[in-house]
């Protein structure tokens, strides 16, 4: 077994057996100090790394709330588009120009006179689909509305086209394609 450094000292006379005493005596205080402040050092320790984890996973609550908000709009973005796409009304280029504002800015967009009728009647509604302006349904547009209203350029309040027997002034139809 190997002599310790304070026994070869001691066996080849350099230092005196008083003196090793004490070195032990003081290596003695300092490890039973260590050992007593220690458990504060570790309970102060286990604290702080306490205090961290809980930051941290806070942090994370936080981080992991958000990306699921992120991921549930691009969600309704895609049941939006996909509603848009199957639904599309056809529009007619070289019919009447249909005007309606978008972020304070006119628009026009070209159909025919049934479908000019239909959007005035509420039949077909305005929204908007990437960069173009689309024609759907009122049921379509309705959902669209659920989801997020900001697609919905033009959605009018469906009228009856059967005017009553007794209506005094059926007569005189107020034209709705009024040009603006």
């Amino acid at each position: 077994m190997a002599i310790s450094l304070q026994d070869q000292l001691l066996n080849s006379g350099l230092i005196k057996k008083d003196k090793a005493n004490k070195a032990k005596k003081e290596k003695y205080k300092q490890s039973k100090q260590q050992r007593n402040s220690k458990t504060t050092q570790t309970d102060e320790a286990t604290l702080l790394a306490q205090k961290t984890l809980a930051e941290k996973q806070a942090k994370d609550r936080q981080l992991n709330q958000q990306q699921k908000e992120v991921a549930e709009k691009k969600a309704i973005v895609a049941q939006i588009k996909q509603l848009i796409q199957l639904n599309i009304q056809a529009k007619d280029d070289d019919g009447v120009a249909y005007n309606f504002s978008d972020n304070n800015a006119v628009k026009k967009i070209h159909v025919n006179q049934a479908t000019l009728k239909n959007i005035s009647n509420g039949k077909l509604a305005i929204v908007k689909y990437n960069t173009s302006y689309e024609l759907v349904p009122t049921q379509v547009a309705e959902k669209i509305k659920q989801r997020d209203a900001s697609f919905i350029l033009v959605l009018n309040d469906k009228i009856e086209d059967e005017l009553a027997a007794d209506d005094p002034y059926a007569d005189f139809q107020i034209p709705d394609d009024l040009m603006w």
